[in-house]
């Protein structure tokens, strides 16, 4: 399973992305998704999580409010979209994805390739 992720870039601080996570092989509606961010120095984190059987959502407290976790089932696609972003969300952000509920990095079945996050002051 090959999980592409894509829309990363460079954004100012209080500006917006939305980040697109693709599963080739897998349908995405049948799976656990879920966006984890690692920056520079610090333990990949879990940022915010969505269940396949009732689109439950899961936002970790410092993006809550400001990111929110969606799925295309046409598209079979996971987006993130982030909001009034903020320098400490510097990042790279990796999509995921698991049949068992993501909590924490072990929880992941399979990984996406990662995409950088920049905000600046």
């Amino acid at each position: 399973v090959q999980l592409q992720a894509s829309g990363g870039g460079l954004v100012q601080a209080g500006g917006s992305l939305r980040l697109s996570c693709e599963p080739s092989g897998r349908t995405a509606s049948n799976y656990n998704m879920a966006w984890f961010r690692q920056a520079p120095g610090k333990e990949r984190e879990v940022v915010a999580t969505l269940t396949w059987f009732n689109d439950e959502t899961y936002y970790a407290s410092s993006v809550k409010d400001r990111f929110t976790i969606s799925r295309d089932n046409a598209k079979n696609t996971v987006f993130l979209q982030m909001n009034s972003l903020k320098p400490e969300d510097t990042a790279v952000y990796y999509c995921a994805l698991s049949r068992s509920i993501i909590l924490r990095q072990s929880d992941v079945m399979n990984w996406g390739n990662g995409t950088q996050v920049t905000v600046s002051s």
